[in-house]
């Protein structure tokens, strides 16, 4: 006997990861699945902080709109077969444009205009490539994947895609004005 599975919407997903079961966990909708995402190491996190702060602090002297970590959700597709998609990048930044008030305590209905994860050793190629993918088809303008172990970020847009090394300059281009860090900062010296 075939088991089917249970596909679940952003809507049912927001019930379920809202219960006392959920409460310790990282998990994401992808395609009307929850996938459990493995808890970072310390080095993600410190490379997440130190991204936290400076595109943070950058957006804020700026006033350009609002800076989620965390894993915050972001609807990224609502599919008429209830197959959704919410994701949960390390670090967003969303316009004021998109988001002039403070956020919701829900689901973002939106993709972010910026989506950044950091790499740990437990991520898998492929996962990757597939979130940049659903990122950019939501209509985030780039997805920065930043590597730890090699100090380089790859930067994603609609338009391609580069690899920055340390000596590199990371740039916010249209999505963040003005914004440039040499790759080599955002990690711990």
């Amino acid at each position: 006997m075939v088991m089917e599975r249970q596909v679940i919407s952003a809507d049912g997903f927001l019930k379920i990861v809202g219960s006392p079961e959920f409460g310790d966990r990282i998990v994401e909708l992808v395609e009307g699945e929850i996938i459990e995402m493995p808890l970072p190491n310390g080095e993600h996190g410190e490379v997440l902080a130190i991204l936290t702060i400076k595109i943070g602090q950058y957006v804020l002297e700026k006033e350009l709109g609002r800076i989620t970590t965390g894993d915050a959700g972001f609807v990224l597709e609502r599919r008429p077969d209830g197959r959704d998609t919410a994701r949960g990048p390390d670090l967003a930044f969303i316009s004021k444009a998109k988001a002039p008030a403070p956020l919701p305590s829900s689901l973002l209905e939106y993709a972010p205009d910026l989506a950044v994860e950091v790499i740990s050793p437990s991520n898998e190629a492929a996962d990757i490539h597939f979130k940049i993918r659903q990122f950019l088809a939501a209509g985030t303008a780039l997805v920065w994947i930043v590597y730890p172990a090699t100090q380089t970020v790859e930067v994603h847009s609609s338009s391609g895609a580069i690899t920055l090394e340390a000596d590199d300059m990371l740039s916010g281009g249209d999505v963040l004005p003005g914004f440039e860090v040499p790759v080599r900062a955002i990690f711990p010296l």
